[in-house]
């Protein structure tokens, strides 16, 4: 019974994911036609002549009506091809694909770094609530909430690439040039998760078993990481999920930064040049991503909290 109600739960989020998916893809259509520019005037460049602007225009589909397109566009989609980028004549999917690793890459350790700091953060200060380290611990959250991530990237090119000299500023030349953007990154999401954590654990720490846990003699640290923490943790993770979403968004102006050749850069690059099928085919992936991330969160639940039931 309870393989059934798991198996029903799951085909009703894959059909509001994909009710969700056409959403985004419909939204992202009329959004980006309404970018300022002339995406054939772009391509053909500013000396060419007007018959060589319209010729681009047919060629790229813009001399046809709004719906047209549309029909043209979620009828490519169904059939998993996003067109060709504008910039560069070359399948959106296979750019993505060449560009895909090194976001996931940047976002998978900015996720871990920050998971784990913030988690070790929260939990000691909430053990060690009201003292200097519990103000320190949300002192530092607070400050990683508020800074902009492209102030803090550049602070850190000035100090560890300019000054000591010990990173490279830019680019992507192995695990040392990972350093750099991936600190940058975690920053915002360790303040969080330090924060939730933290709010979590003091809840927990005030039930009724823990104090039953810790009057059967329980050692401090087995009452703390294994009886409170799992039963705290479904709220932080809830965050970490969606942080990894919001880190691969966020990998944007990251990747800007550090000139990281991930998506974020190719979207900006694509924003620039009105590289409308690059620019839907970009944020249709993260969308893509950020739900079936919400739906695996989900899914863990329940290994967490055996409690938890899908019917």
């Amino acid at each position: 019974m309870k393989g059934t109600a798991a198996f029903e739960y799951l085909l009703r989020r894959l059909a509001t994911s994909l009710v969700t998916l056409l959403g985004v893809a419909l939204a992202v259509f009329l959004l980006v036609r309404l970018l300022p520019g002339d995406p054939a005037r772009l391509v053909a460049g500013l000396n060419a002549t007007q018959e060589e602007v319209e010729k681009i225009r047919h060629i790229l589909g813009l001399d046809q009506p709004l719906l047209v397109q549309l029909g043209r566009f979620l009828g490519d989609l169904l059939q998993g091809d996003l067109g060709l980028s504008v910039r560069t004549g070359q399948p959106v999917l296979q750019e993505i694909a060449h560009r895909l690793p090194y976001t996931i890459e940047l976002a998978v350790v900015a996720t871990f770094f920050g998971s784990a700091i913030g988690i070790l953060l929260g939990v000691v200060a909430a053990v060690r609530q009201n003292t200097w380290v519990d103000v320190l611990f949300s002192s530092l959250a607070l400050a990683g909430i508020s800074m902009p991530v492209y102030w803090l990237g550049l602070l850190l090119i000035i100090a560890f690439a300019v000054h000591l000299q010990w990173l490279p500023a830019a680019g992507a030349g192995g695990w040392r040039s990972l350093v750099l953007p991936g600190a940058t990154l975690s920053f915002f999401s360790l303040a969080l998760v330090t924060r939730m954590t933290r709010a979590s654990m003091l809840e927990t720490l005030r039930q009724d078993f823990i104090r039953t846990a810790t009057a059967k003699g329980l050692g401090r640290l087995r009452v703390i990481y294994v009886h409170a923490l799992r039963n705290a943790f479904l709220p932080v993770l809830t965050v970490i999920g969606l942080q990894f979403g919001n880190l691969l968004g966020g990998a944007v102006l990251t990747e800007s930064v550090f000139a990281w050749p991930g998506m974020g850069q190719l979207l900006v690059n694509s924003i620039f040049a009105r590289d409308y099928p690059m620019i839907q085919g970009i944020i249709l992936i993260y969308a893509a991503m950020v739900v079936l991330l919400n739906l695996l969160v989900d899914l863990l639940y329940s290994v967490i909290d055996p409690r938890i039931r899908f019917d």
